[in-house]
This record gives C-alpha cells, structure tokens and sequence, in this order.
C-alpha cells in the first residue's frame, strides 16, 4: 500500500465524492480512480461500492480509511520533528468559527497571535448545521463548533478539544412583561412570538424541546440565523429569541436583557475540532492554547 493511495481512500470518505477528492488533491478524477484501484488489488475485501452515480466506501474501505489517519499521524510527527531541529519558521494556522463564537474569539485571538513569538491565524466564518462541522477539518486547521446537549457526539474522524458549555436564554426588551422575571418557565412562553433560526440549524431543535415541555407550538414570526440581527428585530419588534448566554454581545442593543429558563437546562458545548495529525503541529497547539484562554474569560 502507497501513502498517496491510502490518502485517496481517506479523502473520499471524507469528501463523499471523487471529484470533491480531485479538486482537493488538485489532479484529475482519473488519478484518484487509478490510486483507489491500485489499493484495491492490495485488499481482499472490497472497499468501495456505487450508490448510483458515486462512490461510496464500504464498511472495510472505512476501516481502512480510519488506519490512513494513524498514517498521517505518524508522518505529521516525523515531520514535526524535523521542523524543530531545523528551526522552522511557526507558520500560519487557520481558523474557522461559527458566527456568534467568531464574533467573540476572532478580536481577542488577533491580539493574541499579535506577538513574534505567536503564529500567524487566519479566519473564516461559516454558518453551517452540526453535521457540517466536521467536514471543514479538511480544509481548516481548527474549526470552532457548537452541538446542544443531547445531540449526536462529533465522529471518531476528529479529535475533540472542549471549550465550554453554554447555556441558552431568552432575549427580551427591557419594558417587556418577562423582563421582570428572574427565571422564566416554559409555560409562561404560551402567548409569545419568535425570532428563530432555520430549520436544521441546533438552536431550531432547542425551540422545539420548549415548546414540547409547554404544551403548545411555538408561534415564529422571524427566521433570522444571525444573532444581532435577531437582536434588532427583537429590540423592534418586541418578540423573544433564544441566545446563548455567553457569545451573544448586546452592548449595541442597551434596550435588551437575557433571562435563564426556569427547570429546563438547555445549552449548547462549544468545541474545537481539527484533524488527528494537526494537533501534532506545535503551531496549532499554540493557537488552541490561545483559543482556551479566550474562551475562559467569557464564562468569567
């Protein structure tokens, strides 16, 4: 078996398709075909099968594709190790975030890696369901998610760095009657009117949790991913919005306040994901250390 075979094999389970692996690996789809193939013969057992148009990898191409990781680690190390006996230069590391966790960490992480001695970051937000967290390992180095509680773990493909746990309130104007709560319990949300996120997004799902332990269908009114904007709708309108207690910013909405769900524990765990072999490079664990401290100071 070839390294360069392995890591088409790897690339496809985790890119769902051979072109998606070609454009990745900059050649032609034929080559990719040519390098599974190649693998193929080494095997006894079939690795891949087509469902339809695509090629799918079966149960023993995913082991095999899982041992590749194990492969990549070890040559990371290797290189790793001669990177720091010849001095190596730190890099850049790039980070990728959804929009509330990139509003909070991207500033202070910039002032951070700000220094000589730190590397170099360079970020991109993505507004994504849970399940597309993982898939953009490929192409970051360390992607900040976020997953509510009682939701599917993360895949075994990605290691796991825990930044904190979250919990959910609701959003409401100061001269609202909820205001004056100092908890609020479900049934008191009967008559409200909803700013939420679009379907598939986690948050969605929390709504639903409430609506089921109250008794009656939420009324949403507004679908609007984006929290600040979900801020000034909110601050406008005078419906109420679900936001996480920590990353939500409301010093350009004075007219608003956060109130805790009486009884009910709903929160989301925010988590730093990266491939296997990027947590071996001393760049990105330098990052990740930075990440850490930030994400800290806003429980604090």
């Amino acid at each position: 078996m070839e390294l360069g075979q392995l890591r088409a094999l790897r690339e496809l389970g985790d890119r769902g398709s051979i072109a998606a692996v070609a454009a990745a690996l900059y050649v032609t789809p034929s080559s990719v075909s040519q390098q599974i193939s190649a693998l193929q013969r080494h095997s006894a057992a079939p690795l891949t099968y087509k469902d339809g148009r695509r090629t799918v990898l079966t149960d023993a191409g995913r082991a095999l594709a899982r041992a590749a990781i194990d492969v990549d680690v070890a040559l990371e190390r290797a290189h790793q190790a001669v990177a720091r006996f010849q001095d190596d230069r730190w890099g850049t590391v790039s980070v990728a975030a959804f929009h509330s966790a990139g509003q909070a960490v991207f500033g202070p992480l910039i002032a951070a890696c700000a220094s000589p001695e730190q590397p170099d970051v360079q970020l991109s937000d993505f507004d994504v369901a849970q399940e597309d967290f993982p898939p953009l390992t490929a192409d970051h180095d360390l992607v900040l998610a976020h997953r509510l509680v009682g939701s599917p773990p993360w895949p075994g493909s990605v290691r796991v760095e825990p930044l904190l746990y979250e919990p959910l309130d609701i959003a409401v104007r100061r001269d609202h009657p909820l205001a004056a709560k100092g908890a609020i319990e479900p049934a008191d949300l009967h008559d409200e009117a909803w700013v939420t996120v679009h379907e598939g997004f986690p948050l969605k799902q929390a709504l639903s949790v409430i609506a089921g332990i109250g008794g009656r269908e939420a009324r949403i009114l507004h679908r609007i991913n984006e929290f600040s904007v979900a801020a000034s709708v909110v601050e406008a309108s005078g419906c109420i919005a679900l936001m996480p207690r920590y990353t939500t910013d409301l010093r350009d909405h004075p007219q608003l306040v956060l109130r805790p769900l009486a009884r009910l524990e709903l929160g989301r765990y925010i988590d730093c994901l990266a491939r296997p072999e990027t947590l071996e490079r001393a760049n990105a664990q330098a990052v990740l250390s930075q990440i850490k401290t930030i994400a800290g100071a806003l429980t604090r």
